[in-house]
């Protein structure tokens, strides 16, 4: 087995959060193309959407098994393998554009990247300790952010100029190109190999869904992700069926709405020294006034400026609440990274998926009072979920002052 050479380590982490982003590449690049694939393969708007869901819930799925298996064979040819099947399906998909078809592979695409994500996270738990440890972590979701913010904008002119079909191209040569890249640079990771015994993983998997703060924190991060996915979901509807713009303004709608949770990270990391409650709870107050001020002036106005603009103050929240969450989940149980790293991106696309496309068929999401009313619903249920949390995270904390004292 090839490890990571000395030398290569400062290229090798900037490969490794390069490609942290590529499950966002994967959903949102083809966001503006969602109207005109409904089109040209005759079938529904929720019938494409179901191929977004599809592969948010098998990457969400295959994330909370793998970590395991990650842990004890290995990142690096398991993430190489899975860089090589996701280029093969993206240029299925370009090629023989048939509905199932497309579902299949967007299923497979979801497992090849649940390794690739989880292994790169897993990398620098496997790398770095302490405060750069820490540093790295308060980045991820201020890299994935940029997913979100370049791919719409690129998949509308990529639709605009060469038809839905090229935004799959590109991404079957983005992942060619890190392919090689990973063959050049990177190696093998992780140092210590744990045993596939299935019985002390499923005591791990156990132990840690039992432990309240970190499941009550998965859920969170996975609402909080499925308010940017609902907006994805219906705005490419609202923004070129309702209000009649080209798929290149709904790739820059999406742009600052990526844009917006990534303004949320960096605000998180910039007051990641202050207490928890105190500034995810402020968060919460000022996301729920926009979403009550996005629900009734769309009574008396509504138009793709109100809707983007109240849309960007939610998601800056939303990236906010999302970040702090997210690393404390993260940095939970670090003996066990790969499982930890599995559990928590797994969550986040399985609760996301769920909720989204739940409330985008539930109120049929077509206009900005609609959005907004199905953003009340989830703002609600996290601002629920933080309480409950606050509270577990507390005695968990008194827990752990006790047994050192007695120690």
């Amino acid at each position: 087995m090839r490890t990571l050479k000395d030398n290569h380590q400062g290229f090798s982490t900037i490969l490794a959060l390069a490609l942290i982003p590529l499950s966002g590449f994967a959903t949102d690049i083809y966001l503006p193309s969602l109207p005109a694939m409904a089109k040209d393969l005759h079938v529904s708007a929720s019938a494409i959407q179901l191929s977004l869901v599809l592969f948010m819930f098998s990457t969400g799925v295959s994330q909370i098994f793998i970590g395991s298996i990650l842990d004890s064979f290995g990142r690096f040819r398991i993430s190489i393998a899975s860089l090589a099947l996701f280029s093969l399906t993206s240029f299925i998909i370009a090629v023989v554009p048939e509905m199932y078809v497309i579902y299949l592979m967007r299923i497979i695409q979801g497992i090849t990247i649940a390794f690739i994500v989880v292994s790169k996270r897993a990398y620098f738990v496997d790398i770095y300790s302490g405060k750069k440890l820490k540093s790295y972590i308060s980045l991820f979701a201020i890299i994935w952010a940029c997913a979100p913010i370049m791919a719409p904008f690129l998949g509308g002119y990529l639709q605009t100029i060469f038809g839905w079909r090229s935004n799959f191209y590109f991404l079957g040569i983005l992942s060619l190109l890190f392919l090689i890249l990973e063959l050049v640079y990177s190696g093998e990771s992780l140092k210590h190999f744990h045993p596939f015994k299935m019985r002390p993983i499923v005591r791990t998997y156990s132990g840690m869904l039992r432990t309240a703060d970190f499941t009550l924190g998965l859920t969170m991060i996975g609402v909080c992700f499925g308010l940017v996915v609902i907006y994805s979901l219906s705005s490419p509807f609202i923004i070129e069926r309702v209000f009649g713009y080209s798929a290149v303004t709904t790739g820059y709608s999406s742009l600052l709405s990526g844009f917006s949770v990534m303004t949320g990270g960096i605000f998180a990391k910039s007051f990641i020294k202050q207490p928890l409650r105190e500034k995810v709870f402020t968060a919460l107050v000022i996301q729920i006034i926009l979403v009550l001020l996005m629900i009734f002036t769309a009574s008396l106005f509504t138009n793709i400026y109100t809707l983007i603009g109240f849309t960007i103050g939610i998601h800056i929240c939303g990236g906010f609440i999302f970040n702090n969450i997210y690393g404390y989940c993260l940095s939970r149980f670090s003996k066990n990274a790969g499982v930890a790293s599995g559990l928590t991106g797994g969550a986040m696309y399985m609760v996301s998926s769920v909720f989204s496309y739940g409330l985008a068929s539930l109120y049929a999401v077509k206009s900005q009072m609609l959005l907004g009313v199905a953003n009340l619903s989830l703002v609600l249920l996290i601002g629920i979920l933080f309480i409950v949390f606050n509270r577990y995270r507390q005695v968990s904390a008194s827990e752990v002052k006790t047994a050192v004292v007695v120690s």
